[in-house]
């Protein structure tokens, strides 16, 4: 039963947003590393991501059972209960809430998560994911709050670069997502997503992505001008390279299948440069 419960907060999920506020942690502390808060920091925000997930694995249980991929999931296949679900929930988000508050005492971090939650589990989730194109759009922004959180709990307020690490992590999202959308196509199909790749087509969504790539690429090396370093600057400008060469492939791919696939691989490959490179100029 343990592993119905830990499947239930998308653990793929929550390993990608520990990283990313394990850099934006990292980046805000200059050197002066206390390793102690960030591991709190990181727990904490870990924990809400993974009370969100649980969330919307409530919520979405009845189109999680319509497509191939998440069928299996516990709320769809009925392994675990509605109530003991969102209790789960509840305990994951509060402890969370708890660590993040006893390593900073400060409201902002948790205040920046909560906005993240309350964006992907309700604005998101209940409301635009079913009905709209733009739902991919309002989730990127929770998808970008573990950074910024993680940055203003070491940084005590919101600034130039809380802003622009919000930007950046958004931006980053929309090619990720609109490439799963791609090659997962069945599976939103078969569930009613309306998704840009289904609604608009092919062609038009990898407009969208190459722009976006472009996008996140001047916004990620505008960190520069905020004393990011040498070695961020050179990771950020050769792994946004090789992303964009991927997405211009796609102007002429004849599997756009595949194509996503490759799309969606850089883009892990490249959120870790990009929190690791962060952290690097940090320590």
């Amino acid at each position: 039963m343990y592993k119905a419960y830990l499947a239930l907060t998308k653990p793929g999920i929550v390993l990608g947003n520990l990283v990313s506020v394990t850099g934006g942690f990292l980046l805000a502390t200059h050197g002066q590393v206390d390793w102690w808060q960030g591991a709190l920091v990181a727990t904490g925000v870990s924990l809400v991501v993974a009370s969100g997930c649980t969330v919307n694995n409530v919520i979405d249980r009845d189109i999680d059972q319509l497509m191939q991929r998440t069928r299996r999931r516990p709320m769809a296949n009925g392994a675990i209960g509605i109530p003991a679900a969102c209790a789960y929930a509840t305990i994951l988000l509060l402890a969370g809430l708890g660590l993040l508050y006893a390593a900073t005492q400060r409201w902002l971090p948790l205040m920046l998560v909560l906005l993240g939650y309350a964006v992907y589990a309700g604005l998101y989730t209940l409301c635009m994911k079913r009905t709209s194109v733009h739902g991919t759009l309002v989730g990127s922004i929770s998808g970008a709050m573990p950074p910024v959180a993680g940055y203003c709990a070491a940084q005590g307020h919101f600034d130039a670069t809380a802003l622009l690490l919000l930007v950046m992590f958004s931006l980053w999202q929309m090619p990720h997502s609109y490439a799963i959308a791609i090659f997962r196509a069945a599976d939103y199909r078969a569930a009613a997503i309306p998704v840009l790749p289904l609604v608009r087509g092919h062609a038009t969504a990898k407009r969208h992505i190459l722009l976006y790539i472009i996008a996140f690429m001047a916004a990620s090396l505008s960190l520069g001008a905020f004393g990011a370093g040498r070695l961020y600057m050179l990771s950020m400008l050769a792994a946004g390279a090789c992303w964009l060469a991927v997405g211009i492939a796609g102007l002429r791919a004849c599997d756009d299948a595949r194509w996503a696939r490759q799309v969606f691989f850089a883009s892990i490959a490249v959120v870790t440069v990009l929190s690791t490179a962060m952290a690097l100029h940090a320590v």
